[in-house]
C-alpha cells in the first residue's frame, strides 16, 4: 500500500509520465530539473505501486527510465516484443513459486546420486 505521505507528495509535486502493464504509475517532478545543465543533480523520478511495494515489479524498460539510463519514457504498451521474449516476472524468492533445486529441504531433501563422471580433488 502506498502511504498517505507518498500520495500527498505525488499530488503536490508529481507530473504523470505513464504506467506499466501491472498498473504501477510513474511520475517526474513537475517543476522539472531544479539545477543548471552542468550540475550533477538530476530530475526526480518515482513510481507509485499498485498493491505490494516491491522493486522487482518494475519492468526493465521503466527501470531504465527511473535510473536515468534513458531520458525518454517507454512507449504506451511497452517496447515492441519479439517472439522469443518472455514477460517480466517479479522476484519469486520467499514465495511458493520460488525455484528450489532437487535436494532442497522443501523439495523432499533427496537428490539423484552422483554419477561416475565426478572425481574428487585431493591435494598431492
Amino acid at each position: 500500500m502506498t502511504s498517505i505521505g507518498t500520495k500527498l507528495f505525488t499530488w503536490l509535486n508529481g507530473e504523470p509520465v505513464g504506467s506499466d502493464g501491472q498498473g504501477n504509475k510513474y511520475f517526474r517532478d513537475k517543476r522539472g530539473p531544479l539545477t543548471r545543465k552542468d550540475s550533477l543533480r538530476r530530475e526526480r523520478r518515482w513510481v507509485v505501486y499498485v498493491g505490494e511495494v516491491e522493486a522487482s515489479r518494475v519492468p526493465p524498460d521503466w527501470h531504465a527510465w527511473l535510473h536515468h539510463t534513458t531520458d525518454v519514457p517507454p512507449p504506451e504498451g511497452g517496447p515492441p516484443r519479439r517472439s522469443w521474449m518472455k514477460e517480466h516476472q517479479p522476484n519469486q524468492t520467499g514465495t511458493g513459486l520460488a525455484y528450489r533445486p532437487p535436494g532442497h529441504t522443501l523439495e523432499g531433501a533427496r537428490r539423484d546420486r552422483a554419477t561416475g563422471d565426478y572425481e574428487a580433488w585431493s591435494p598431492e
